[in-house]
């Protein structure tokens, strides 16, 4: 540990990156009872923390080595505090980045002068590449996480906490990914302020360091789970010394949902005006979960890193419709009403002066008819329930609130019904955005099944959602299921989802 303290204090960054600024967050200090402060990465030349980190490892290259140039593997915001430490110091650099990498990512580190490789379908396949490049060419491979110089430069942001916070400071939160950002900042901290929380945050869908430290051992997640929402921190592993610091100084882990995440985009706009990526507000969900769970309110400042604001435009619908979801303000439900005149005004009377999100109504025989049915509530789960109970009393009620497949596919294509369809099978699927994607799937699904229904979304994300309707033939479920697994896709079979059933 006294090596990172050292290597922190000598990380000479600050001709390139800034001091960012540690502000005030009124709106949600005032929501949680606590005080909450950000730490604004969101506003280094990258929009990013990232920079911190390359800059240091690669502003002590030797010259030969710098002469021949640097190589790094990342989609993302990595790629960019590489390109600008290279545009910087005049240093070559080539970054390998995965062939559904978004158009608007490429572009920007091609803006600062570094050439663009395209290889593999994810993240281990470009740093595999990277490494080969490096070997070959004399290169000097810059990790994003997984290297002294690099923590230390990200640990920089935990030594101006300490500098710019008051003595009241209770805890900080870090979103992590590989590891580098949370082991930088924890190394200083807990050397200079040890009663100071450590507390990293994580989505659930790519939660590599909180499997690690329950394990024991770093683990290493199935690319076939990994969630890529928050897509900055989606680490299929996490770093020998991320991990190696984490056990030490690591005070605990949070994970968080999609919808807790894009509620926290939400809470950090409403401060600052800012739009967030997924990744940088992280940390701000992790502490909005903490904070209620303690057994006694904490005192003193809550610090929380806001790591980065490189957002595709195209994403922000897909986040606004998932974010009344996290803030539990939202209740969708699947209800049944009887298919007769009069049937429907009744239904609206039972709801009463309700703030009705969504209304979609299909009939479905003679008897019945379906209503997809949003309401906007107080957050608070009495209210919830209590409107369940109120409406269960004269309607058979579904809760979708929890529900993907309704969320993401169904309140988008209410009436798609089909009666002549007997045996059918339904899966969502993750589709990377890439040409070709539907070819690869439709040849590894085969000939020998008809598709009774596909529903295509996509909010400017590295993979597009895809609802999936495949009638069964004589080879049956288990054949099927073989062969979706074959392609090498994320999938998850709805046959016997209730809203598939409601309204499918």
């Amino acid at each position: 540990m006294d090596k990172y303290i050292r290597k922190i204090l000598e990380a000479d960054i600050y001709d390139l990156a800034q001091m960012s600024p540690l502000t005030k967050a009124p709106r949600l200090s005032a929501k949680l009872g606590a005080g909450v402060l950000l730490k604004r990465e969101d506003q280094q030349e990258i929009f990013s923390f990232k920079v911190r980190g390359a800059y240091n490892l690669m502003r002590q290259m030797p010259r030969d080595a710098a002469r021949r140039g640097v190589v790094a593997a990342s989609a993302g915001n990595h790629a960019q505090g590489v390109a600008l430490a290279g545009q910087h110091l005049d240093i070559p650099v080539t970054i390998v980045m995965g062939v559904n990498t978004p158009a608007i990512k490429r572009d920007a580190v091609k803006a600062r002068g570094a050439t663009v490789i395209l290889r593999g379908e994810n993240f281990d396949d470009a740093s595999a590449h990277a490494v080969t490049l490096a070997k070959e060419k004399g290169l000097t491979l810059v990790p994003p996480f997984d290297h002294d110089d690099v923590i230390a430069g990200q640990g920089t942001i935990g030594m101006e906490i300490l500098r710019q916070a008051n003595s009241s400071l209770n805890a900080i939160f870090v979103p992590v990914g590989g590891g580098g950002l949370i082991a930088g900042v924890a190394s200083y901290v807990k050397a200079i302020r040890p009663g100071v929380k450590i507390i990293g945050v994580e989505a659930e869908g790519s939660a590599g360091m909180t499997q690690a430290l329950k394990a024991g051992r770093r683990v290493k997640l199935s690319a076939q789970t990994l969630d890529q929402f928050a897509d900055g921190t989606a680490v299929r592993q996490v770093g020998v010394r991320p991990f190696q610091i984490a056990k030490q100084a690591v005070d605990a882990m949070v994970t968080v949902s999609v919808d807790e995440i894009c509620a926290a985009i939400k809470d950090i706009f409403e401060d600052t005006r800012v739009l967030c990526e997924p990744a940088g507000a992280l940390a701000i969900a992790g502490l909005k979960k903490w904070l209620p769970a303690q057994p006694q309110q904490p005192r003193g400042d809550h610090v929380a890193v806001v790591s980065g604001a490189n957002i595709n435009f195209d994403r922000l619908r897909h986040i606004s419709e998932r974010t009344a979801l996290g803030e539990k303000k939202e209740l969708l439900l699947g209800v049944t009403i009887p298919e007769r005149p009069g049937s429907f005004l009744s239904f609206c009377r039972t709801l009463g002066r309700l703030s009705i999100t969504e209304f979609n109504y299909r009939y479905a025989d003679p008897g019945e008819a379906h209503v997809l049915l949003g309401v906007e509530t107080d957050g608070l789960p009495e209210t919830e329930h209590r409107l369940i109970e109120r409406l269960g009393h004269r309607y058979p009620v579904t809760r979708l609130s929890d529900n993907e497949l309704a969320i993401l596919h169904v309140r988008h294509m209410v009436g798609g019904r089909s009666t002549a369809i007997e045996k059918e099978q339904l899966y969502r699927v993750e589709f990377p955005e890439r040409p070709g994607a539907l070819l690869k799937f439709l040849e590894g699904l085969g000939s020998d099944y008809n598709i009774s229904l596909f529903h295509y979304r996509n909010h400017g994300s590295a993979f597009g959602r895809v609802l999936v309707g495949i009638e069964r033939s004589s080879i049956g479920r288990q054949a099927l299921s073989s062969r979706l697994r074959a392609i090498g896709y994320r999938f998850w079979e709805e046959s016997a989802n209730p809203a598939r059933d409601l309204f499918l």
